[in-house]
C-alpha cells in the first residue's frame, strides 16, 4: 500500500510494521473477550503471539532488502 501510495522508505517501514504488529494484539483482545481468559484458545492465541517476534525481524530483513524501491526522501537526497 505505501509503494502504491508512493510514500518513501522512512514512513513505509513503520507503517507496515505497525499494521503488522496490531493484529497480534487484536487477535488476543478478541479470544479473550469471546472464550474468556481460561480458555485453551487463548493459550494458543497467545503463542501466536510470541511468533511475532521472528515475523517482525523477517520483515525488517525483508523491508531493508527493497529500500530500493521507494522514492528517496529530500532531505536524504542532499547528503
Amino acid at each position: 500500500m505505501c509503494k502504491w501510495t508512493k510514500q518513501s522508505h522512512n514512513i513505509a517501514v513503520p507503517a507496515a510494521l505497525i499494521g503488522v504488529s496490531d493484529f497480534f494484539e487484536l487477535s488476543v483482545a478478541v479470544v479473550i473477550s469471546l472464550f474468556g481468559p481460561n480458555s485453551p484458545v487463548v493459550l494458543v492465541t497467545t503463542v501466536g503471539v510470541l511468533t511475532e517476534v521472528p515475523v517482525m525481524l523477517m520483515l525488517v530483513k525483508i523491508v531493508n532488502k527493497t529500500k530500493h524501491w521507494f522514492p528517496q526522501p529530500s532531505f536524504e537526497k542532499n547528503i
